[in-house]
């Protein structure tokens, strides 16, 4: 039975409706936090399915985030992408509470640790770039 440690994180209202925020961890990629109109907070991995945007860049619409890179649609419940793009990122539970929003210290210390950031511009290779 896994049972939830919650850590809090911030406050409903530091999260901007329509919008998110950025949770940097100790190790592996960022956290993205997002608020609807409606004050639901989901939280998925930073980063899109596709080419790996920044999701907590991209504009939240109804429980929907669009990624600032490629406009896919990532669903804010699951964290799937929207048809008829295909993947998924990894989703975190939340609670808030008393306004207080938190994230399960069990899943920020080992889920989707084994993503690799993307890669920027047209080097891959150290030695290839001037």
């Amino acid at each position: 039975m896994n049972m939830n440690q919650w850590t809090p994180i911030c406050q409903l209202e530091d999260i901007p409706r329509l919008g998110a925020r950025r949770v940097e961890r100790p190790q592996g990629m960022a956290v993205a936090l997002f608020r609807t109109a409606q004050d639901d907070v989901h939280a998925l991995l930073d980063r899109c399915p596709h080419k790996g945007g920044p999701l907590s860049q991209g504009i939240v619409f109804g429980a929907s985030v669009a990624c600032p890179l490629h406009n896919w649609t990532i669903e804010l419940t699951n964290g799937c992408a929207r048809a008829p793009d295909d993947g998924s990122t990894p989703r975190f539970a939340v609670m808030v509470e008393r306004g207080l929003v938190h994230l399960d210290a069990n899943e920020l210390a080992t889920l989707a640790l084994d993503i690799a950031p993307p890669v920027a511009g047209p080097c891959l290779r150290k030695a290839t770039c001037a």
